[in-house]
């Protein structure tokens, strides 16, 4: 029999369309949580539901939305509420990458886009879900970040900027949330064969990287609230080399 660490939980995903929110959406799902799942498009939410209902039986919620609209996030709040009562866990897996361009060449558009949704809609995810959290016995939420912020380089700026600006954002609410019952995560998945980073490698050989299935054991594992959680990021190829991730 399949474990199911996860059993009765209640998922929220965003970016569960692709990449390693959709990793992030089947891991959980196939550990017996249930999935919110959160993407722009709807067909890509269904065939997510199909591969989820083809391995437990079980269907997802789906939750069409775009993280650049302002009120999107605070409405799913309420409904949440009125449907399940609380959260157990959040795995942020939605960014854009932005321009790899000249700091001084990049356009008010691009930007605007990035800062909505890699810092403006965490701080709404936030907002929002924060009671819900608490009103999990363990709530966990997961982050995903990115080493640019620790080492920004040429032409990387909105990229760099916004998710350093992420970063604080989770670092300040989980300092302030270290009396509850929710603890919050950073995890950097490094290289991984994903649609962002072909966009920002185009010549790169995609076999070469993991999949992004590859880190769903570990976001399971940081998803477990009878597991500490650490204070630092962390880092899939530390997890990947045997490191532990509990605090």
């Amino acid at each position: 029999m399949t474990p199911t660490p996860l059993k009765d939980r209640i998922a929220v995903v965003t970016g569960a369309t692709r990449g390693i929110g959709h990793a992030a959406a089947l891991g959980l799902a196939r550990a017996g949580a249930h999935v919110v799942a959160l993407g722009r498009t709807q067909g890509a939410l269904e065939a997510l539901d199909d591969q989820i209902f083809a391995d437990t039986g079980s269907h997802a919620t789906l939750v069409p939305i775009d993280l650049k609209e302002p009120d999107g996030l605070d409405h799913l709040g309420a409904a949440l509420h009125e449907r399940y009562g609380r959260i157990d866990i959040l795995v942020h897996a939605a960014a854009v990458l932005g321009p790899i361009t000249p700091t001084g060449h990049i356009v008010q558009k691009r930007w605007d886009e990035a800062l909505a949704v890699n810092l403006t809609a965490t701080w709404r995810i936030i907002r929002s879900f924060e009671p819900l959290l608490k009103a999990s016995d363990a709530g966990r939420a997961i982050f995903l970040t990115t080493g640019r912020v620790a080492r920004p380089k040429a032409f990387w700026g909105t990229y760099a900027a916004t998710k350093a600006g992420m970063e604080a954002l989770v670092r300040c609410w989980a300092d302030e949330i270290e009396n509850s019952n929710v603890r919050a995560v950073l995890l950097d998945p490094n290289q991984m064969r994903t649609r962002m980073r072909a966009e920002a490698f185009p010549g790169e050989d995609p076999a070469t990287l993991p999949d992004p299935m590859e880190i769903a054991p570990l976001i399971v594992e940081l998803a477990q609230g009878d597991r500490g959680l650490p204070t630092e990021t962390v880092k899939f190829s530390d997890w990947k080399a045997g490191s532990a991730v509990q605090a």
